[in-house]
């Protein structure tokens, strides 16, 4: 948690030091093996930091590698967390228990392709999850449809290399179709005026902004890395002003 804090702060700092810091923070969290006591917990480590494998990664590959994995772990928390708030979202996939359904759809056989929303990947699955004319399932295509969004802008991988040729632009992109869908998560309703999902609570008797807080690191870390990317690749970002209410998810 305080790797993603202080990433997340990092977004305001001058580019020049965004590079060497970024790297830093982020290798830490790859540089060993095993589980280490933290504060009398057990943290679990990347397994594979000190593998053969890593040394064909740059300092670059291992921040790509660490920011990929901690925002798919995001996605995990947040599918959990809306399965529970919207639980008549689950109970049109399945019968089975919220922690089954995240964990077939982030670990099953299936390469991200579900015959429920048609297959639907990136901004189809993002429109699909809003659009009035579904009824199915809206959790299933949203959190499929950010998922493919991160790994298509990725290049369409998880794991980096040297040889692999990243895009700050792309990167810079997802992370803002990550805030249009979060803009629509709390303000697109259907015809009775009813949000298509419930996710943060204000009221007198609960505050809960759980939800906000988590897309919130997604957007940091992405942000974060695309800053860093363009500095080190020497490509300029596009910085797109939109206004959220009548934004078009970005390409990537």
């Amino acid at each position: 948690m305080a790797l993603q804090s202080r990433l997340c702060g990092l977004i305001g700092v001058q580019s020049s030091c965004g590079l060497a810091v970024g790297v830093a923070l982020l290798m830490a969290g790859c540089a060993t093996t095993g589980e280490k006591p933290l504060n009398g917990k057990i943290v679990p480590q990347d397994a594979g930091g000190s593998s053969l494998r890593q040394l064909g990664k740059s300092d670059i590959d291992r921040m790509a590698d660490v920011q990929m994995r901690e925002n798919t772990q995001s996605l995990k928390l947040l599918m959990t967390k809306l399965y529970k708030r919207n639980p008549r979202e689950l109970r049109k996939s399945t019968s089975d228990s919220v922690e089954v359904m995240v964990d077939w759809v982030f670990e099953g056989d299936h390469g991200w392709k579900f015959k429920k929303i048609n297959e639907a990947q990136g901004a189809d699955a993002l429109y699909m999850a809003f659009s009035p004319d579904y009824q199915g399932d809206r959790v299933l295509p949203l959190i499929v449809g950010l998922q493919t969004m991160l790994v298509k802008a990725h290049g369409g991988k998880n794991e980096f290399y040297m040889t692999d040729n990243l895009d700050p632009q792309s990167i810079y992109n997802a992370a803002r179709n990550v805030e249009i869908a979060v803009w629509k998560l709390s303000n697109v309703r259907d015809d009775k005026g009813q949000l298509y999902l419930l996710t943060n609570e204000l009221s007198e008797q609960e505050r809960n902004l759980s939800f906000e807080r988590e897309f919130g690191k997604i957007v940091g870390r992405l942000d974060l890395f695309a800053i860093t990317l363009s500095e080190k690749s020497q490509r300029l970002i596009s910085r797109v002003a939109q206004n959220l209410a009548t934004a078009l998810f970005l390409p990537f």
